[in-house]
């Protein structure tokens, strides 16, 4: 117990109890680039103002637009009365088998020797992805992500224990993407490194490969035996 004297020397101070928890030493963490570029578009008041910094679909208003295609979705699910039981520990099986015939095409012949969880979000798959490499790789592994990418990335990976080096993508000359420079150092990295790829819509550059470049991409990574 604190005695009445220490607490009124503390409240003097104006610390108060809780101050002196475990958590008084957390940091607060840096700004969210994409998210400070949005609460500066709140802030500006010029009417000609366009937010380019979150991907979403807006309307003239700048409001956001959300999809026929989702609403409708939204009340199949409400008419349909689901139980709301817990879900498997890798998700729901119908969901899971649907995005893999959508990635990988329904006459796949990979689909039945595929394993996939269900996650939240990209951010919350990469999450997964890293502790697994991070449990069941041996040493410390290292993730080779485009330059340049997502800011999330590093931070998830590293908060993983993984080490995060980059490799060329984006053409800063061009505005396009750097394809031998990528295949080079894809091609130079030891066999059977991690590779994260973007599946399309790079984020931040929005270069994303064509259909023959990513045949050539996919060759380079079966070669060199890297897991992407």
């Amino acid at each position: 117990m604190i005695s009445s004297v220490v607490r009124a020397s503390l409240l003097r101070r104006g610390v108060g109890i809780r101050a002196q928890s475990t958590w008084t030493q957390v940091k607060m963490g840096p700004p969210d680039t994409i998210l400070g570029i949005t609460e500066a578009f709140k802030r500006d008041t010029d009417p000609r103002k366009m937010n380019l910094g979150v991907g979403a679909y807006r309307t003239d208003a700048g409001s956001p637009f959300v999809l026929d295609s989702v609403t409708q979705a939204e009340n199949q699910l409400l008419h349909e009365k689901l139980d709301k039981e817990y879900l498997p520990i890798t998700g729901l099986p119908q969901f899971t088998q649907a995005a893999a015939q959508l990635a990988y095409g329904s006459s796949s012949p990979v689909l039945d020797r595929l394993a996939i969880t269900q996650s939240i979000s990209g951010t919350g798959a990469l999450r997964i992805g890293g502790a697994f490499v991070q449990r069941f790789c041996e040493g410390t592994p290292t993730v080779y992500v485009p330059g340049p990418s997502w800011g999330n990335h590093k931070a998830v990976f590293g908060d993983c224990g993984l080490t995060v080096k980059p490799y060329r993508y984006y053409d800063a000359k061009t505005r396009g993407l750097d394809l031998e420079g990528m295949l080079e150092d894809l091609s130079n990295l030891p066999r059977g490194q991690i590779v994260l790829l973007h599946a399309c819509a790079h984020n931040p550059t929005g270069v994303d490969p064509t259909p023959d470049q990513w045949a050539r991409i996919q060759s380079v990574v079966e070669e060199n035996g890297h897991v992407a």
